[in-house]
């Protein structure tokens, strides 16, 4: 049991850390280096680690469900 209690804990501190890191396209970051308005900078950074991180999510639901489903 203790192993799959320290697996789910790096699980959530690796899905909370991808929240505080930045990310950027080179040709989002061209746009956002010229611009002066921060907000709209950091909007676009939450932005695109939202989009990276969902992809990842779904396919971890997936492959634990048909990993329950294969031991069970």
């Amino acid at each position: 049991m203790g192993g799959k209690s320290v697996r789910f804990s790096l699980m959530i501190f690796l899905l909370m850390y991808s929240q505080l890191t930045q990310a950027q396209c080179a040709m989002c970051r061209a746009v956002l280096e010229s611009e002066e308005n921060i907000a709209i900078a950091e909007g676009v950074n939450n932005g695109i680690v939202y989009l990276m991180a969902i992809p990842y999510i779904l396919v971890g639901v997936l492959f634990y469900f048909v990993y329950k489903k294969m031991t069970s």
